[in-house]
């Protein structure tokens, strides 16, 4: 299939994004390594360190969240694939500390098998190092194993958090606590109305007949099993809150936060009016909606749909994701 994107050699793809993000962000960011992705300016090294990996094609995700009160450190792999062991161990080595790292992995095969044997290798060389696994994609039903689950764009305020609370001083011990009730507090669903190409190769990835649109499809274009003829944003948006809802147990009285995160080809237009109508159907319930996030941070190139990701807050969530933040693509 022809594609038109601006590149250059296909098998470059990927370093010259990343040196692309370097130079346009250099107070904030700098490129080591080649595929690894840290801050301009380290944290104390008495702080615990946070660290992710994923590959490259999503973006702004990962690296974009990478600078103060967020990541320390985004290991890249090349187009949808997972970094190998060896440079996650490379950047595991980089931030070696007492305080310890918290590596925040998302639950896609190929970046928990890098994970796992970067992880072992890393404790046998004395690093003190703990995971976070994300799983909030509900698509495959709200009950079914976390193990089962896939991870989306929750990571990123899980991010938010995490590298807030390390940035406020607390303990290895505290920050994973901390992430993990966030974690288990939190939900996603995607729909998408079209596939997108692999621009390295212009595959097509899942395909969508133009009156129909699927929800649950994953962000490689994974099947989803909700397909159904193309909703109003206010139906759309109504279909994916109440599932949301039940998984992550807010009610009246909660605080809950309400992010819609583009995937390459949704305008904003199209991603406020359907926050809308979930703010208001929170609202309605009793339920406080924090100030949100609508825009794009994990996007699948081209694929036309959001993840709508709904978030109930503890009191202490709720200050970290105020705290202060300086990323290329994340300030508060």
């Amino acid at each position: 299939m022809a594609m038109k994107k601006f590149i250059n050699d296909p098998a470059n793809l990927t370093k010259e994004l990343l040196e692309g993000l370097a130079l346009c962000y250099k107070g904030k960011v700098k490129l080591v390594g080649e595929k690894i992705v840290v801050r301009a300016t380290p944290k104390d090294e008495g702080k615990v360190a946070i660290v992710t990996l994923g590959g490259a094609g999503h973006e702004p995700a990962l690296s974009g969240f990478v600078g103060e009160g967020m990541l320390d450190a985004s290991v890249v792999g090349d187009i949808f694939a997972a970094p190998g062991a060896p440079k996650l161990l490379e950047a595991l080595r980089m931030f070696k500390r007492e305080a310890g790292i918290v590596l925040v992995t998302l639950n896609h095969a190929g970046d928990r098998m890098s994970a796992s044997k970067a992880l072992r290798d890393a404790q046998k060389e004395g690093i003190k190092v703990c995971e976070i696994v994300t799983h909030e994609d509900i698509s495959a039903g709200i009950d079914i194993d976390p193990e089962e689950k896939r991870g989306l764009a929750g990571c990123i305020p899980l991010y938010k958090v995490i590298g807030a609370a390390a940035e406020a001083g607390k303990t290895l011990e505290e920050v994973v606590e901390i992430g993990e009730r966030f974690n288990r507090q939190m939900a996603t669903l995607a729909v998408a109305m079209t596939g997108c190409t692999h621009p390295q190769n212009g595959g097509t990835i899942a395909v969508l007949p133009d009156d129909e649109m699927e929800i649950g499809m994953g962000q490689h274009g994974e099947a989803g099993g909700g397909r159904s003829k193309i909703l109003t944003a206010d139906e759309t948006a109504s279909r994916m809150i109440a599932p949301l809802m039940q998984a992550t147990g807010v009610k009246a009285g909660d605080t809950a936060l309400l992010i819609i995160n583009g995937v390459g080809a949704t305008t904003l237009m199209e991603m406020l009016v359907v926050y809308r109508k979930a703010a208001q159907l929170l609202a309605e319930k009793g339920i406080n909606v924090t100030p949100g996030a609508c825009g794009e941070y994990l996007t699948v190139q081209e694929m036309a749909g959001f993840q709508m990701i709904l978030c109930k807050l503890d009191a202490d969530h709720q200050e970290y994701l105020k705290a202060r933040a300086r990323t290329p693509y994340w300030t508060a």
